[in-house]
């Protein structure tokens, strides 16, 4: 085990990626693959480690996985599902900000790693990666902690010998909702925002809406397709759109359409990246987390940008935290706009 200086000369990188390549004896293989990781930088540096090797980078991140996918010798896959052709003999997974998450993904590699393969989990302390031994007890038979640095922890780990073949349909969960008076089933993969339930700000938006909608509407960061679906279902005469950053979140929005036998077209983008043509409506519950840290600026570019995605007269409807300071924002980009509602700590602005 090599332990170089955390300090030097890798500071772009993250820091579950300088542990990583403090223990550069630990990433060699003739076929890697890369989960979830966040750092253009460190798949050059496994490639100078691994000159003649195989690189494979799998994200759910639609932004993470774009700044992979134009790197040179990196065979980028984007998605809520990898499936490979041929085992990998070393799987490095970056442990997710969602515990269920990371249940599936273990659950999930299991059946693409080579019998003498070998896993590397790593992550952030505050992020919950401590807990990933405990997590993973029903599927493994070695946990073990290699490493620590930079408030960060690396394990690896040995799976059971014999493991139930991988179920994308055993992961999906559904949960009931009545709003307006139609009745909807929604799904939800792991990870995707209010596991279970509506949440209560997404449930104050809606009881929000405009009073008629017409045309195309766009559900900005849609998560399980709460918001989208209800729209599609009030208003069947409007061309729904829905996106997201996150691939578990386009697949749940997509089951929940079809769940509800709803037209709707999801995809992913990372924020306005994919976003073609103008709307009449668009209608948020905006994203401000990123990992396990309060994050504002994809949500403060949205509400920058998003007039020019609307219509002459289209309107904007978002949620957002009360003491998120959004209404200034807003003001400078719209020239009507409202507070709808204030309640249980959310507010509801309306701007045309």
């Amino acid at each position: 085990m090599r332990h170089t200086d955390p300090r030097s000369p890798d500071m772009a990188l993250s820091n579950p990626s300088q542990l990583l390549l403090r223990n550069d004896d630990l990433l060699q293989g003739q076929s890697i693959l890369l989960v979830n990781c966040p750092d253009p930088q460190f798949c050059q540096q496994l490639r100078q480690l691994n000159p003649d090797s195989q690189i494979s980078a799998f994200n759910v991140n639609f932004a993470e996985h774009q700044a992979l996918a134009n790197m040179p010798g990196i065979d980028a896959h984007f998605g809520e599902q990898y499936q490979a052709d041929q085992p990998h003999d070393l799987i490095v997974l970056y442990f997710p900000k969602s515990k269920h998450e990371f249940q599936y993904l273990l659950s999930m590699l299991a059946s693409v790693l080579h019998k003498q393969g070998s896993v590397l989990v790593v992550g952030d302390n505050k992020g919950g990666v401590k807990s990933s031994q405990k997590l993973a007890s029903d599927l493994t038979q070695s946990y073990q902690k290699l490493d620590s640095a930079r408030h960060c922890t690396l394990f690896s780990l040995t799976y059971q010998d014999s493991l139930p073949p991988f179920n994308l349909v055993d992961w999906i969960e559904t949960f009931a909702i009545t709003q307006h008076g139609q009745a909807l089933q929604i799904c939800h993969l792991p990870g995707v925002f209010s596991r279970g339930e509506l949440d209560k700000g997404t449930e104050l938006l809606l009881a929000s809406l405009p009073e008629r909608m017409n045309g195309k509407v766009l559900d900005f960061g849609c998560g399980a397709g709460v918001i989208g679906a209800v729209i599609a279902s009030l208003y069947p005469q409007c061309d729904v759109d829905m996106l997201d950053v996150n691939a578990m979140a386009v697949a749940s929005a997509r089951l929940t359409l079809d769940a509800n036998k709803l037209k709707g077209n999801v995809f992913a983008s990372d924020g306005l990246s994919k976003v073609v043509g103008k709307y009449q409506h668009v209608v948020s519950n905006p994203p401000f987390h990123q990992g396990i840290k309060t994050h504002y600026a994809t949500t403060e570019t949205f509400l920058s940008d998003i007039r020019h995605y609307l219509t002459g007269n289209g309107e904007l409807s978002i949620v957002a935290n009360s003491f998120l300071k959004y209404a200034p924002i807003l003001k400078q980009h719209f020239n009507h706009c409202e507070l709808k509602d204030n309640a249980n700590g959310f507010s509801i602005h309306h701007c045309k």
